[in-house]
Formats: structure tokens, C-alpha cells, sequence
């Protein structure tokens, strides 16, 4: 398994739509709204692929991770997701190192289709427990452009 870089760094915010407008006008960044894909997780997400940002807030009521981080220490950098050529590998070696999986996601083509405009051929990842990380929400990623 090798590291392929940091994809995208991923901030907790309170209003999704006031932080793409910030992020929009200090950077000239491009926001895709993802939140089909995260709304089961309580939260509405925007994703700018050139600027390397994943805005997250929560859905209001839904006691999400995101609802809760905000909670304990306000708006701010959440993680990072580090991207790996055998996600599979890297997951691997989280379970052997002790480190939790608290979710994860694998989308299939077409999903990538409708929710991710169809940039990719393989988009899955992992979200690691903070706590087993130094205080680092990390995501171990495997997206692949086509």
C-alpha cells in the first residue's frame, strides 16, 4: 500500500451554505453539494474538489458526529482524508494497529454518477475513531479519477 496525499481537509461548520460562500470569495472555490450521500449520517455536506474542502453541518434534530463536535468545540477543522492506492490494505492495518472504524461508505458507479457527477471509477473510504488517532478524525480513502 503507498500514500496518495491529503484529498481534503474537512471542517465542521453551523450554516453549510454561509461557509461556501466564504470558502467561495477568499479562495475561488467550487462547492458540489454531497449532501444526498450524507444525510444518513445526520449532517448536509459541499465538497470543493480544487480547493481540497469538505464543508460539513449538521441537520438540525438529527444529533449527528457533526452536531456533537460543534457542541464540544465549535466550528472548525474536523480531519483530513488521506487518500491510499489499497484502501482495503490500509484498513487492514487500522484493525490491527486497534484502530475503530466508525464508519464507512463504497459507492458503486452509478452512485458516483448521480451524487459525485461521475469524476470517479472507485470512491470508498473509512472513517477512524478520532480517539485512536492522536485527537484526528482521519478518513483512509481510495478515489480513483476516471
Amino acid at each position: 500500500m503507498k500514500p496518495k496525499g491529503v484529498n481534503r481537509v474537512v471542517i465542521a461548520v453551523k450554516d453549510l451554505n454561509r461557509a461556501m460562500d466564504t470558502y467561495s470569495m477568499l479562495l475561488g472555490a467550487t462547492f458540489h453539494d454531497v449532501s444526498a450521500g450524507s444525510a444518513q449520517y445526520g449532517v448536509r455536506a459541499a465538497i470543493s474538489w480544487d480547493a481540497g474542502i469538505e464543508l460539513c453541518a449538521p441537520i438540525p434534530g438529527k444529533n449527528s458526529y457533526v452536531e456533537q463536535i460543534i457542541a464540544r468545540q465549535g466550528e472548525g477543522l474536523m480531519g483530513a482524508v488521506f487518500c491510499v492506492d489499497d484502501v482495503e490494505e490500509a484498513h487492514a492495518r487500522a484493525k490491527n494497529m486497534g484502530v475503530s472504524v466508525l464508519t464507512s461508505l463504497d459507492y458503486d458507479q452509478k452512485t458516483i454518477d448521480e451524487q459525485l457527477g461521475g469524476r470517479f471509477k472507485k470512491y470508498k473510504w473509512y472513517m477512524l475513531n478520532a480517539a485512536d488517532l492522536h485527537g484526528v478524525g482521519a478518513i483512509i480513502a481510495q478515489i480513483e479519477p476516471k
